[in-house]
């Protein structure tokens, strides 16, 4: 049972970063799809990608993937798994399900099929008609997919943007996975000037930091497969210490967030101190029309509103025409806005934008415009300490 298949979530298009993280911790023989990395593992890589991956949302057992058109396939095929290698007899188990362009398209009737299918299975592992559920938890997912069933058990729990440092989220807050995505698809690095002119809870900075840093998001947080007894408490020790031993000390980073409001400025301080990363960032209350660049290179990368739920459009125009004045001039500057506003280029008018990735931030289809600046001389990083 060491080789296992592990498949990490995230949300559309996000596969092509949650693939480079994974290469990053040593995974190969990936597999991107729609919303999902599938890749080999050990079972001490689970506490491992648990606490590193930064921009997926959670981390799956692959159990098993078979064809199924009727419910008798969905049942024998699902009580065919190992499902007793894994739910221990006292273990207490729940079903969610999905289905998409599937024969059995009742999402709540594949849950029962499953679940029914599990019992039977683990009836005859450990020979037994009743069992206490009182044990570890464990969530089974059963995802329909064109007529196919992907069986698969939770091994995350809560989300993996739940990294445990956000005290208040603030008003339609970005998810840490997402904000943690937008960093790592700009060209900032850890010694270059980053601002957020509108920074909300500090989510963008805080996972900059975070990164610049190489801090484990997971490492201040559990997760439900810590209390399965197939895998080792010392593995999950180990993964954490390690994880301690690579946090690179604080200094020296040039990130700035700004907000109008000085309720969420007070938000970011404690969510960055919090994170561990409280003298890393400067928080300052300041209205973007009187925002003042004087360093030739930086980058911008911000979540500004976007008329979801402010609704007052004139008010918006005026803020995308203060971006447009303060960085129209400033060609080392790289800008990097989410926003579902498909008008923000119509008035941030320096250029077209180099790129346009489309996101999702929760339900709302949003736009990631990338406006690339020039890049700095090699020696200008240091030239532009503040």
């Amino acid at each position: 049972m060491e080789e296992i298949t592990l498949i990490a979530i995230c949300t559309f298009g996000l596969e092509a970063v949650v693939k480079r993280e994974l290469q990053a911790l040593g995974f190969d023989n990936l597999k991107a799809s729609d919303g999902k990395v599938e890749f080999q593992a050990r079972l001490d890589d689970i506490p491992k990608a648990n606490l590193w991956l930064r921009s997926a949302d959670r981390v799956l057992l692959k159990m098993g993937q078979f064809r199924a058109v009727t419910f008798d396939e969905l049942f024998e095929g699902t009580k065919a798994l190992p499902w007793g290698d894994w739910i221990t007899e006292d273990g207490k188990f729940t079903v969610t399900g999905s289905a998409v362009k599937s024969t059995l398209g009742s999402v709540r009737a594949c849950q029962a099929i499953v679940k029914k299918a599990v019992v039977e299975s683990l009836k005859a592992k450990y020979n037994t008609e009743w069992f206490e559920e009182t044990g570890p938890e464990f969530t089974i997912k059963v995802a329909m997919r064109k007529d196919v069933a992907l069986l698969t058990i939770d091994t995350s729990g809560s989300g993996l943007n739940r990294r445990g440092y956000r005290v208040q989220a603030g008003q339609a807050a970005l998810k840490e996975t997402m904000a943690s995505a937008l960093v790592q698809l700009s060209f900032w690095n850890k010694e270059r000037l980053l601002i957020d002119p509108f920074c909300g809870s500090g989510t963008i900075l805080i996972e900059a930091a975070m990164l610049a840093r190489n801090m484990a998001p997971g490492l201040n947080r559990e997760f439900a497969s810590e209390e399965w007894p197939s895998i080792h408490p010392k593995a999950w020790k180990v993964a954490r210490r390690k994880a301690r031993l690579a946090i690179q000390p604080s200094g020296g980073l040039q990130i700035f967030g700004y907000d109008i409001d000085p309720v969420v400025i007070d938000a970011s301080l404690r969510n960055a101190k919090k994170a561990g990363v409280g003298e890393d960032i400067t928080f300052k209350q300041k209205d973007v029309k009187e925002l003042w660049i004087d360093k030739p290179y930086g980058i911008v990368i911000s979540n500004p509103p976007y008329g979801v739920k402010l609704g007052d459009f004139q008010e918006l125009n005026q803020i995308y025409i203060s971006l447009h004045k303060t960085f129209r001039k400033k060609k080392g500057w790289s800008i990097y806005m989410l926003t579902a506003d498909k008008k923000f280029p119509d008035y941030f008018k320096r250029a077209k934008p180099d790129r346009v990735r489309k996101l999702f931030n929760g339900p709302l289809e949003v736009n990631y415009y990338q406006y690339y600046g020039e890049r700095p001389p090699r020696d200008q990083d240091a030239k532009d300490k503040v």
